[in-house]
């Protein structure tokens, strides 16, 4: 079984995201449980990621498989007659965590809220309890099969002992590097592989760019500080900048995981509790305690201890608080509940520092109060900098003039990043936009983009030169490489199914290297061909010798000797597999019953799948 699911990864890829995608669609409550939250996000899409992955064919189709999906299983709803009752959906209710949070001490629902969160969704409670309600009959669709996946252990070893089967071998290996000396290709073998392989030679489009940069730096130029100024602001911060109280402090940790279930969170607090009354009863032993106890990974090896640190600086403000608050040296707080969990923190030293002059400080209130004035500057020139772009969009001089800003200039640019590229050249944001129609084929400026915090681009496209072939002199030496690889590789392929042929006719004058073991799990120092071509012989009729072409790598002649029985896994690893099989065997059958519910329908899709990709 994992032979296959490892040869057909693609597809499995597929099948586990038709599987697990439209579960959180179509199953889950996850969805509902950002009731809590001030606003609905729709998407949200990784920084690195390029947006033009989610308008590909593959993407496309992917989407309207869910949809055809949705329509299955609402078909198969009303079919089966399913219906959900007031009471089931009254308890999935109940047991949402989210919802737990608009409860008061009672346990009883602030209805108001509660209508007021799913008015800002543009709900009513009846919109949103029968939506729970079509979800809760989506899911019984296919609960049965879900919920009953079961395989014999029996049946689980074969397939486990198959996958994780060792195997004795000794592999000649007829690289394709030793054979390139004997290859020396002519003048017309060279000039029609070139011919053939145009794909092969082609130099990307580029452009050479002028483009503006604003941000702090630019900002900042224009920023001038008197000694006046200097005076005030040192006035009006100086106890906040300059003689901030230090405190040194400990601390155990509970830790809550995020969307922990209540019951998970009172047996936190309770544990907890408990190691508060332990410390405060021995408060030397609280070191220890937190040695043994604190699930902060950071601090605990310390005995809990945070070193020295000011108002602001902490990650949990709540934890901060109750360590400024705490009077003495030695004294310990109650239970401080923060996002991370509940904490215990005993105040192991305090010191005040002595106020700083002007004089003392005057270096770094300049350039503080640089940084805020040309943040606020930035902010007034962000919004001219992206009018400006706009609106005299066939240069960037009027804007550069108006901001005093440099236009730079780039050769050589690509839809990509090129390697070593940095700031704006580096963002796929603003080079997508340089190539988009309007920058490309009009020459405007492209809008203002951020690829930064406080800084922002827009840049136009000066020369273009599109894709082309290069020049068969210009590239000469890289056919003759291509060219030599490939005959090299044939020499190979043919060398080492000679020597595969003799040896199987006499096995004793086979030369042969050093005998090694080999898994799927660990491959030693051999290509992955290797590896497979060695698992499929036939181990009713070892030893055997078998070849394996590696392409233009060259070729590899594997005798494979034994089979190697698979040492016990521990208990826990071995229950561990078999609940993995029974997994990767349930979502099979999941799949098979919803591929039986697109014929009972009468399923078609009437566009093409695209087709995979070559695999390396």
């Amino acid at each position: 079984m994992f032979e296959l699911l490892r040869k057909h990864m693609k597809i499995m890829q597929l099948v586990l995201f038709l599987l697990i995608v439209p579960s959180f669609v179509l199953f889950g409550l996850q969805g509902y449980d950002r009731l809590g939250e001030k606003g609905e996000a729709v998407a949200k899409v990784m920084p690195t990621l390029d947006s033009r992955l989610l308008d590909s064919p593959e993407a496309r189709y992917g989407t309207l498989e869910r949809m055809v999906r949705d329509r299955v299983m609402q078909a198969a709803v009303a079919k089966s007659h399913l219906v959900v009752g007031d009471q089931r959906v009254a308890r999935e209710l109940q047991n949402n965590e989210q919802l737990a949070g608009l409860r008061g001490p009672d346990g009883k629902l602030d209805i108001e809220r509660y209508r007021q969160i799913l008015a800002a969704r543009g709900m009513t409670p009846e919109m949103f309890e029968n939506q729970v309600r079509a979800d809760l009959a989506v899911r019984q669709v296919v609960s049965g099969v879900a919920q009953s996946g079961f395989t014999p252990p029996a049946q689980a070893n074969v397939a486990l002992s198959s996958y994780f089967e060792k195997r004795e071998v000794q592999v000649a290996r007829f690289p394709t590097q030793e054979y390139r000396a004997k290859v020396e290709p002519t003048e017309a073998e060279l000039q029609a592989y070139y011919k053939d392989h145009p794909a092969m030679f082609q130099a990307p489009e580029q452009a050479t760019i002028e483009y503006v940069v604003l941000d702090l730096s630019a900002a900042q130029k224009g920023v001038a500080i008197n000694e006046a100024d200097l005076k005030t602001y040192y006035e009006q911060n100086a106890s906040r900048i300059g003689g901030q109280e230090e405190r040194r402090a400990s601390h155990i940790l509970v830790e809550v995981p995020k969307g922990a279930a209540a019951d998970a969170k009172q047996k936190a607090r309770e544990k907890a509790e408990e190691l508060l009354a332990q410390v405060k009863k021995a408060p030397d032993s609280f070191a220890e305690v937190a040695k043994k106890n604190s699930q902060d990974a950071g601090s605990a090896a310390q005995g809990g201890d945070l070193d020295w640190f000011r108002v602001g600086t902490l990650a949990a403000k709540p934890l901060e608080d109750a360590a400024f608050a705490l009077k003495n040296k030695g004294d310990i707080s109650g239970l401080v509940e923060s996002e991370f969990g509940f904490h215990i923190v005993r105040l192991t030293d305090l010191k005040s520092q002595q106020q700083r002059s002007f004089e003392e400080m005057k270096p770094e209130l300049e350039a503080q109060m640089r940084k805020e004035q040309a943040q606020k500057k930035y902010a007034e020139a962000a919004e001219a900098f992206s009018n400006g772009v706009y609106e005299q969009s066939d240069s960037l001089k009027p804007v550069a003039d108006k901001l005093k800003l440099e236009i730079r200039t780039a050769q050589a640019v690509g839809r990509t990043p090129q390697p070593g590229a940095t700031g704006p050249l580096a963002n796929p944001k603003f080079l997508q936009a340089l190539f988009s129609a309007d920058a490309l084929e009009r020459k405007r400026n492209t809008e203002a983009v951020e690829f930064g915090p406080n800084q922002m681009v827009s840049g136009r496209i000066v020369q273009y030169q599109p894709a082309r072939t290069r020049p068969y002199e210009e590239v000469k030496a890289q056919v003759r490489d291509q060219v030599v690889n490939a005959k090299a590789a044939e020499l190979a392929r043919k060398d080492g199914m000679e020597k595969l042929a003799a040896w199987k006719a006499n096995p004793a004058s086979a030369a042969l290297p050093g005998a090694e073991s080999i898994t799927r799990m660990d491959k030693g120092r051999q290509p992955a061909e290797v590896v497979e071509a060695a698992l499929r012989a036939d181990p009713g009729q070892l030893p055997a010798l078998v070849g394996v072409d590696l392409g233009l790598n060259g070729y590899a002649v594997v005798k494979v000797n034994r089979v190697l029985p698979r040492e016990a896994p521990a208990a826990a690893q071995a229950q561990q597999e078999q609940q993995q099989y029974t997994r990767a065997w349930t979502a099979a059958e999941a799949q098979a019953y919803y591929e039986l519910l697109k014929d009972r329908f009468d399923v078609q899709v009437l566009v093409a799948k695209p087709k995979e990709a070559a695999t390396q």
